[in-house]
Protein backbone atom coordinates (compact mmCIF):
# COMPACT_ATOMS: atom_id res chain seq x y z
CA UNK A 1 0.00 0.00 0.00
CA UNK A 2 2.94 2.21 0.98
CA UNK A 3 5.01 1.31 -2.42
CA UNK A 4 3.71 4.35 -4.49
CA UNK A 5 4.81 6.52 -2.08
CA UNK A 6 8.23 5.69 -1.02
CA UNK A 7 9.02 5.28 -4.09
CA UNK A 8 8.13 9.10 -5.16
CA UNK A 9 10.35 11.87 -5.27
CA UNK A 10 9.44 13.20 -1.98
CA UNK A 11 10.10 10.36 -0.37
CA UNK A 12 13.93 10.45 -2.46
CA UNK A 13 13.85 14.14 -1.53
CA UNK A 14 13.49 12.67 2.33
CA UNK A 15 16.25 10.26 2.57
CA UNK A 16 18.93 12.56 0.75
CA UNK A 17 18.03 15.21 3.76
CA UNK A 18 18.37 12.55 6.39
CA UNK A 19 21.39 11.22 5.42
CA UNK A 20 22.67 14.98 4.92
CA UNK A 21 22.04 15.93 8.10
CA UNK A 22 23.61 12.95 10.04
CA UNK A 23 26.44 13.53 7.94
CA UNK A 24 26.67 17.01 9.49
CA UNK A 25 26.92 15.80 12.86
CA UNK A 26 23.32 16.39 14.15
CA UNK A 27 21.71 13.54 16.02
CA UNK A 28 18.76 12.06 14.88
CA UNK A 29 16.29 10.21 16.68
CA UNK A 30 14.68 7.42 16.87
CA UNK A 31 17.98 5.53 15.62
CA UNK A 32 18.63 3.41 12.51
CA UNK A 33 16.52 0.64 12.28
CA UNK A 34 13.77 1.62 14.90
CA UNK A 35 12.71 4.58 12.27
CA UNK A 36 9.27 2.44 10.85
CA UNK A 37 8.59 0.54 13.72
CA UNK A 38 5.41 1.55 14.25
CA UNK A 39 4.17 0.35 10.51
CA UNK A 40 6.42 -3.19 11.15
CA UNK A 41 4.67 -4.07 14.60
CA UNK A 42 1.70 -3.18 13.06
CA UNK A 43 0.63 -4.08 9.56
CA UNK A 44 -2.19 -2.85 7.51
CA UNK A 45 -4.18 -6.35 8.01
CA UNK A 46 -3.73 -6.25 11.73
CA UNK A 47 -4.58 -2.77 12.60
CA UNK A 48 -7.86 -2.38 15.04
CA UNK A 49 -6.93 1.46 16.34
CA UNK A 50 -4.94 4.19 14.78
CA UNK A 51 -3.36 6.63 17.65
CA UNK A 52 -1.85 10.09 15.80
CA UNK A 53 0.81 11.73 17.53
CA UNK A 54 3.14 14.55 16.01
CA UNK A 55 6.73 13.38 16.24
CA UNK A 56 9.24 11.31 18.40
CA UNK A 57 10.45 12.05 21.58
CA UNK A 58 13.81 14.51 20.81
CA UNK A 59 15.42 13.26 23.82
CA UNK A 60 18.33 10.78 24.46
CA UNK A 61 17.07 7.15 24.79
CA UNK A 62 12.97 8.08 24.14
CA UNK A 63 11.94 7.93 20.70
CA UNK A 64 11.67 3.90 19.61
CA UNK A 65 9.50 4.20 16.61
CA UNK A 66 5.88 4.34 18.57
CA UNK A 67 3.86 7.47 19.24
CA UNK A 68 3.64 8.39 22.92
CA UNK A 69 5.95 5.40 23.79
CA UNK A 70 9.48 5.01 25.54
CA UNK A 71 12.14 2.04 26.12
CA UNK A 72 11.26 0.25 30.00
CA UNK A 73 13.87 2.14 31.87
CA UNK A 74 13.25 5.13 30.63
CA UNK A 75 11.04 8.07 32.54
CA UNK A 76 7.49 7.87 31.97
CA UNK A 77 6.60 11.42 29.96
CA UNK A 78 4.07 13.39 31.02
CA UNK A 79 1.55 13.35 28.38
CA UNK A 80 1.91 8.85 28.27
CA UNK A 81 1.11 9.49 32.44
CA UNK A 82 -1.51 11.57 31.40
CA UNK A 83 -2.82 8.76 28.87
CA UNK A 84 -2.29 6.34 31.70
CA UNK A 85 -4.76 8.15 34.16
CA UNK A 86 -7.34 8.34 31.46
CA UNK A 87 -7.06 5.00 31.33
CA UNK A 88 -7.06 3.79 34.72
CA UNK A 89 -10.24 6.26 35.19
CA UNK A 90 -11.85 4.62 32.24
CA UNK A 91 -10.99 0.56 32.19
CA UNK A 92 -9.33 0.64 35.64
CA UNK A 93 -6.40 -0.42 34.04
CA UNK A 94 -3.19 0.00 36.67
CA UNK A 95 -0.33 2.03 35.17
CA UNK A 96 2.70 -0.94 34.03
CA UNK A 97 5.61 1.25 35.90
CA UNK A 98 7.12 1.75 32.31
CA UNK A 99 6.18 3.24 29.19
CA UNK A 100 6.75 0.72 26.10
CA UNK A 101 3.71 0.31 24.66
CA UNK A 102 5.20 -2.52 22.35
CA UNK A 103 2.00 -4.75 24.01
CA UNK A 104 -0.39 -2.20 22.43
CA UNK A 105 1.43 -1.65 18.85
CA UNK A 106 1.49 -6.00 19.02
CA UNK A 107 -2.66 -6.26 19.43
CA UNK A 108 -3.16 -4.17 16.59
CA UNK A 109 -2.76 -0.57 17.95
CA UNK A 110 -0.89 1.45 15.29
CA UNK A 111 1.08 4.17 16.59
CA UNK A 112 2.24 6.58 14.45
CA UNK A 113 3.66 10.18 14.73
CA UNK A 114 3.38 12.36 12.01
CA UNK A 115 7.29 12.64 10.93
CA UNK A 116 9.36 9.50 12.13
CA UNK A 117 12.77 11.23 12.95
CA UNK A 118 13.33 14.39 14.82
CA UNK A 119 16.77 16.74 15.76
CA UNK A 120 18.06 15.78 19.42
CA UNK A 121 16.65 18.80 21.27
CA UNK A 122 14.40 20.43 18.23
CA UNK A 123 10.92 18.88 18.45
CA UNK A 124 9.33 19.69 15.13
CA UNK A 125 12.51 20.18 13.48
CA UNK A 126 12.02 17.09 10.74
CA UNK A 127 7.69 18.12 9.82
CA UNK A 128 6.98 19.53 6.65
CA UNK A 129 10.72 17.13 5.50
CA UNK A 130 8.32 14.35 3.48
CA UNK A 131 7.23 12.19 6.69
CA UNK A 132 3.94 13.60 5.93
CA UNK A 133 3.01 11.98 2.46
CA UNK A 134 4.23 8.75 3.78
CA UNK A 135 2.29 8.89 7.18
CA UNK A 136 -0.82 10.47 5.17
CA UNK A 137 -0.71 7.27 3.19
CA UNK A 138 -0.60 5.16 5.88
CA UNK A 139 -3.44 6.86 7.76
CA UNK A 140 -5.38 6.83 4.41
CA UNK A 141 -4.65 2.72 3.80
CA UNK A 142 -6.03 2.06 6.94
CA UNK A 143 -9.36 3.99 6.11
CA UNK A 144 -9.49 2.22 3.19
CA UNK A 145 -10.38 -1.13 4.96
CA UNK A 146 -13.58 -2.56 4.90
CA UNK A 147 -13.09 -4.26 8.45
CA UNK A 148 -14.35 -1.23 10.94
CA UNK A 149 -11.39 0.17 13.03
CA UNK A 150 -10.85 3.47 15.41
CA UNK A 151 -9.20 6.62 14.93
CA UNK A 152 -8.34 8.24 18.83
CA UNK A 153 -7.75 11.70 17.52
CA UNK A 154 -5.75 13.45 20.30
CA UNK A 155 -5.37 17.53 19.70
CA UNK A 156 -5.34 19.56 16.86
CA UNK A 157 -2.48 18.01 14.92
CA UNK A 158 -3.69 14.51 15.19
CA UNK A 159 -7.36 16.29 13.84
CA UNK A 160 -6.07 17.71 11.31
CA UNK A 161 -4.35 14.66 9.77
CA UNK A 162 -7.19 13.09 9.77
CA UNK A 163 -8.87 15.22 8.18
CA UNK A 164 -6.76 14.75 4.81
CA UNK A 165 -8.38 10.92 4.26
CA UNK A 166 -11.36 12.14 2.88
CA UNK A 167 -14.62 10.77 3.79
CA UNK A 168 -12.94 9.15 6.82
CA UNK A 169 -15.16 11.02 9.33
CA UNK A 170 -18.57 9.64 7.77
CA UNK A 171 -16.77 6.17 7.43
CA UNK A 172 -18.05 3.13 9.13
CA UNK A 173 -14.78 3.65 11.14
CA UNK A 174 -15.39 5.20 14.51
CA UNK A 175 -13.41 8.88 14.90
CA UNK A 176 -13.22 9.83 18.27
CA UNK A 177 -11.49 13.01 19.00
CA UNK A 178 -10.07 14.93 22.28
CA UNK A 179 -7.60 17.23 23.29
CA UNK A 180 -3.87 16.52 23.36
CA UNK A 181 -2.69 14.62 26.55
CA UNK A 182 -0.37 16.90 27.05
CA UNK A 183 -0.39 18.85 30.90
CA UNK A 184 -1.12 21.54 28.69
CA UNK A 185 -4.73 20.36 27.13
CA UNK A 186 -5.63 17.13 29.21
CA UNK A 187 -7.85 18.80 31.95
CA UNK A 188 -9.66 20.72 28.92
CA UNK A 189 -11.50 17.08 27.78
CA UNK A 190 -8.80 14.43 27.39
CA UNK A 191 -9.43 13.00 30.84
CA UNK A 192 -12.65 11.76 30.92
CA UNK A 193 -13.09 11.49 27.29
CA UNK A 194 -13.47 7.47 27.69
CA UNK A 195 -11.47 6.70 24.48
CA UNK A 196 -10.40 3.31 25.92
CA UNK A 197 -13.98 1.82 26.70
CA UNK A 198 -15.61 3.35 23.61
CA UNK A 199 -13.12 1.85 21.68
CA UNK A 200 -13.25 -1.64 22.76
CA UNK A 201 -17.40 -1.12 22.47
CA UNK A 202 -17.05 -0.39 19.32
CA UNK A 203 -14.37 -3.66 18.15
CA UNK A 204 -16.38 -6.08 20.12
CA UNK A 205 -19.72 -4.66 18.71
CA UNK A 206 -18.10 -5.57 14.84
CA UNK A 207 -16.53 -8.40 16.31
CA UNK A 208 -13.26 -7.27 16.21
CA UNK A 209 -12.24 -8.42 19.72
CA UNK A 210 -10.77 -5.69 22.04
CA UNK A 211 -7.77 -4.25 23.38
CA UNK A 212 -5.84 -5.50 26.56
CA UNK A 213 -5.13 -2.16 27.30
Amino acid sequence: MLGEVLESRESRQLIGWLQAQEEAGKRIYPPHGHRLRALELTPLDAVRVVILGQDPYHGAGQAHGLAFSVPEGVRVPPSLANIYKELASDCGVTAPGHGNLEHWARQGVLLLNNALTVEEGQAGSHQKKGWEAITDAAVAAVAAKSEPCVFLLWGNHAQKKASRVPGLASSHHLVLTAPHPSPLSAHSGFFGCRHFSRANAFLAENGRGTIDW
